[in-house]
């Protein structure tokens, strides 16, 4: 064909070529959806609001910025302990945005419907993303419904764009984390993607694990009324607590230590991790957020992050140091350390 694209040409093509059809891991972000990210969407669409790579974009305008973030949400199975796709959607845009600093105002959503979905449990979808966007504060003033042929959509995909207001003092990137900081996470780890992998598997465990999806815009207005020194915000959703700490190493150029004695995970979610063979520092949340700090307000952050319903289990996790530039090292409980690395591809498909 005349107008095929020459793969040649893409930028350090070599990773893609390992693959020469999309697979699931390139959705999972870790290091195939990077790679996919760097070779193949950047070169294309490459600009200098988009370089960034944060969870949401920050756009200047006449005397403020606005941050602009969009997202879709195809997990199976669609209801899951402790919610469903609807709340997911609209608490997964909400937190992309509010990992900037901004105050989440307006968000769009766009339907792809299977042909044969029941009209009833779309009905219960709609409802929780309307109760779920109340909760959170926004409008939803915007949307779009298509359809696709039975057997071609899985009951529902959705997809969420989020605008929101950055106020002046504030000032949160990926790149922004510097020697010395401090990592706060907000609480305990893994929750949703088990949730979602027990129902998809069948899995019966002593208790039921729910999702932990939340929306993180009220805990971040209270960390940024007790201080506007926060250099990073993230929410570790897919590839989780692991993934999002390279993200932000190799952004910044820094290097991110941890105590995994430090981490909260849950006792059920360490006991399905350990008989699916999973590590919680790659399963997937939806309520908790990094934040990397100075070390001089990281105590009087901690404390009113503990004050708020969504921040009771927040707990210093590691520093920010110069060593070991763009890599995550953990020390272990007993004694040792291990280099924690982006996953290749995810751990459990289809989460979010």
């Amino acid at each position: 064909m005349s107008n095929a694209i020459n793969i040649e040409a893409w930028s350090c093509p070599l990773p893609l070529r390992d693959h020469a059809n999309i697979i699931l891991g390139h959705g999972g972000g870790g290091k195939l959806s990077a790679e996919l990210v760097q070779h193949l969407f950047l070169p294309a669409f490459q600009n200098e609001l988009l370089a960034h790579l944060g969870d949401s974009a920050v756009l200047p305008l006449a005397g403020g910025r606005l941050a602009f973030s969009t997202d879709s949400f195809v997990v199976q199975p669609l209801f899951f302990p402790g919610g469903n796709i609807g709340d997911l959607a609209i608490n997964g845009t909400v937190n992309d945005v509010a990992m900037s600093g901004a105050q989440p105002l307006f968000l769009s959503a766009g339907f792809i419907l299977e042909e044969g979905m029941a009209m009833e449990r779309l009905g219960v979808i709609a409802q929780t993303m309307g109760a779920a966007a109340r909760r959170a504060g926004v409008l939803l003033v915007t949307g779009d419904t298509k359809v696709v042929d039975r057997g071609h959509g899985d009951g529902v995909y959705i997809n969420t764009s989020g605008l929101g207001l950055i106020a002046a003092d504030v000032n949160i990137a990926p790149h922004l984390a510097r020697p010395g900081d401090v990592v706060i996470l907000s609480g305990a780890i893994g929750l949703h993607g088990i949730a979602v992998m027990s129902v998809r598997a069948g899995l019966d465990f002593d208790t039921v694990i729910e999702s932990d999806s939340a929306p993180l815009n009220g805990l971040v207005a209270t960390m940024l009324e007790t201080t506007t020194q926060i250099h990073v915000l993230r929410d570790p959703t897919r590839g989780g607590v692991a993934s999002a700490l390279n993200e932000i190493a190799k952004a910044s150029q820094v290097g991110i230590t941890l105590d995994e004695r430090k981490l909260p995970v849950p006792a059920a979610v360490h006991a399905a991790c350990e008989l699916l063979g999973l590590d919680p520092l790659y399963v997937a949340n939806e309520g908790k957020l990094l934040a990397i700090v100075p070390a001089s307000v990281a105590e009087a952050l901690l404390a009113k992050m503990q004050q708020h319903p969504l921040g009771r289990q927040a707990t210093i996790i590691g520093q920010v140091t110069a060593r070991h530039p763009g890599m995550v090292v953990a020390r272990t409980g007993l004694g040792g350390t291990r280099v924690v690395e982006m996953y290749v591809g995810e751990q459990l498909p289809r989460i979010c």
